[in-house]
């Protein structure tokens, strides 16, 4: 998704940003759904590169039963890190988020960006990643928490802005 410049005979800017499941993606200052997010596409490009995300995400164990799950955990890390991205650190932003356009197309999740339904993971969707209460020992079998981080495989990450 290589930004083009291209200005309308109507003298606004806009830029295409390509299309994404047949839906093309422009930039304009024209109004329609509006985010001050817009960064995160390059973000996510850039991203979807490196696999950072992805990594990152197969340090978790998913015991929820599929039939019932709308997000991946590799989504749900992805959502979360974009979230931290652009300044967002409380995982109650999210609610807000998950109606804004520029982080539907980052993470490719179009497919209610129309209605006003939210098309990313919510608040305790996300908190699933991040809270366990100390006193379930078994997560596997456990009715609240059934996403586990591994703990040696998440080490590798802890320091990673410390290196260089």
């Amino acid at each position: 998704m290589t930004p083009s410049y291209r200005k309308k005979a109507s003298t606004h800017k806009q830029f295409n940003l390509g299309k994404l499941k047949s839906k093309e993606i422009i930039a304009n200052f024209s109004g329609g759904k509006i985010t001050s997010n817009a960064g995160i596409i390059l973000i996510a490009e850039l991203d979807k590169k490196l696999k950072i995300s992805k990594s990152l995400a197969n340090s978790f164990q998913d015991y929820r039963n599929s039939s019932y799950i709308d997000y991946s955990v590799e989504q749900l890390v992805t959502q979360r890190i974009y979230g931290l991205v652009l300044g967002y650190e409380d995982v109650n932003d999210h609610d807000k988020l998950r109606h804004d356009a520029a982080l539907a197309i980052a993470l490719e999740k179009l497919d209610k960006l129309e209605s006003n339904q939210g098309s990313l993971a919510g608040k305790s969707t996300i908190n699933r990643l991040e809270y366990c209460p100390e006193t379930i020992l078994n997560q596997e079998n456990s009715r609240y928490h059934r996403i586990e981080h591994h703990p040696k495989r998440m080490a590798k990450y802890s320091n990673f802005s410390a290196r260089r």
